[in-house]
């Protein structure tokens, strides 16, 4: 099964080179593949599964776009 995992601002660093069909297993959950591609859980904001906004055990599937985002400050 593959996924697109998107990671916007911050989190773009730690975007996969396979980003656009992201192997993942049978029954993984958003924190799942966030813990594999080294993106720390408590500095996630928002989570997108196909443009609309989910938590963080979601049950991917194939075909699934994620989109992960980080809490964006300003001065």
């Amino acid at each position: 099964m593959k996924i697109t995992l998107l990671c916007y601002a911050t989190f773009a660093v730690k975007s996969p080179e396979n980003s656009e069909a992201y192997p993942i297993s049978e029954g993984e959950t958003v924190t799942d593949v966030l813990e594999r591609v080294g993106i720390p859980i408590d500095e996630v904001k928002i989570v997108f599964i196909n443009g609309k906004s989910s938590k963080f055990d979601a049950v991917l599937q194939d075909g699934d776009r994620v989109g992960v985002f980080p809490a964006v400050g300003g001065g």
